[in-house]
């Protein structure tokens, strides 16, 4: 039987593996086992609080085998690149990454870790292009199949869409707005009370990234603000914390505003337009020198999804993107074919495919 990990770092990277896991139980020769992380929340400032207990007891299913062991595995799938990888011994490593955006991070934090191999899958031809473009095709096994994590996107009835609707309470007559920034950088300081200016015209839920409710690279200013703003208009719904998973909310949603976040391709994905916020003080270049981003949020999406600058722009954008010209939708479809491959709802089953092959030729 071949024994398999699932790495689960941080919880909101459980989305990306879950869908695997759910292919893999149902095949005899796997023996599945779940290790998860401290994903820690910052208190004071200064302590570092473990959510371990939290992620057992609200996220992961009663029936997962839960282990503490990194070592005696012969098969470890992360949604990151691993910390400290040397604890897991020598195992075949499979990567999927927990965004699908533009961040060369989820690449750059796998090229970085020398004398390692990891098997990559992708979700299109886009980042096998610019990886390639970088010459790091060679450094790692890379596999355009779909993500797994984007499988419940296309799975008719996999949200309950109604009950969400009655939960929040909107205006059916009301387009529905997404607001999701990034953490880091963020559009949540220019930005800042000119979202207001989007109700009541519109209903508008707000869905902030998990660092930002966490204190952890972003500032608990990020989560503050927008409680109070929340608890002063109704018509705005900030998403809890504890609810991580935006995809019912991309779905729901018409249009949705965010600046360097991958939502905007999934949002692509859905082939829902979407608006980009470019960002003024964008930091283009890590400290060693590479990209932050594969392309500049300026030229991201052009000619389909509206950009702007000017947080005074937002409700125009908004309707443009509500009601997208010709062109804007010729280039959608571009754009969309060009990032995503197989929006089918089986990703996972082509990942599990590939890994059946794969510990094939290593027994």
């Amino acid at each position: 039987m071949i024994k398999v990990l699932f790495n689960l770092e941080m919880e909101y990277h459980f989305n990306s593996l879950y869908p695997l896991y759910q292919v893999m139980e149902k095949d005899s020769d796997y023996d599945l086992w779940f290790r998860i992380g401290q994903d820690p929340k910052k208190f004071l400032g200064l302590i570092y609080m473990s959510r371990k207990k939290k992620i057992l007891s609200k996220t992961i299913p009663k029936n997962f085998r839960i282990t503490l062991k990194t070592r005696g595995f012969d098969l470890v799938i992360s949604g990151d690149a691993l910390s400290k990888p040397e604890k897991f011994g020598t195992p075949i490593l499979v990567n999927l990454d927990h965004g699908v955006g533009i961040k060369t991070s989820r690449i750059r934090n796998i090229i970085k870790q020398k004398g390692l191999h990891y098997h990559v899958f992708l979700e299109g031809q886009y980042w096998y292009d610019y990886i390639k473009s970088q010459g790091w095709q060679d450094k790692a096994s890379f596999y355009i199949t779909g993500m797994p994590k984007m499988d419940p996107l296309f799975t008719p009835g996999f949200y309950n869409q109604e009950k969400l609707k009655t939960e929040l309470g909107f205006d059916g007559a009301k387009k529905t707005v997404l607001f999701a920034p990034s953490y880091k950088p963020s559009c949540i300081d220019d930005i800042g009370e000119k979202i207001i200016s989007l109700v009541p015209e519109f209903n508008l839920i707000i869905k902030l990234h998990p660092y930002s409710w966490k204190g952890r690279y972003a500032p608990h200013s990020h989560h503050r603000f927008f409680e109070r703003l929340a608890k002063a208009h109704q018509e705005i719904y900030l998403i809890p914390e504890q609810d991580y998973d935006i995809y019912p909310y991309l779905e729901l949603a018409d249009t949705l505003i965010s600046d360097t976040s991958s939502v905007l391709n999934e949002f692509l994905a859905l082939g829902k337009f979407g608006v980009i916020y470019v960002l003024s003080n964008f930091k283009e270049k890590h400290s060693d020198g590479s990209d932050v981003l594969s392309i500049h949020p300026r030229d991201w999406l052009k000619d389909a999804f509206p950009h702007l600058n000017n947080p005074n722009e937002l409700s125009e954008n908004v309707r443009l993107a509500l009601d997208p010209t010709h062109n804007m939708k010729k280039r959608l479809a571009e754009y969309r074919d060009y990032f995503f491959t197989g929006l089918d709802g089986i990703s996972s089953h082509r990942v599990k495919r590939v890994i059946d092959k794969l510990m094939k030729q290593s027994s």
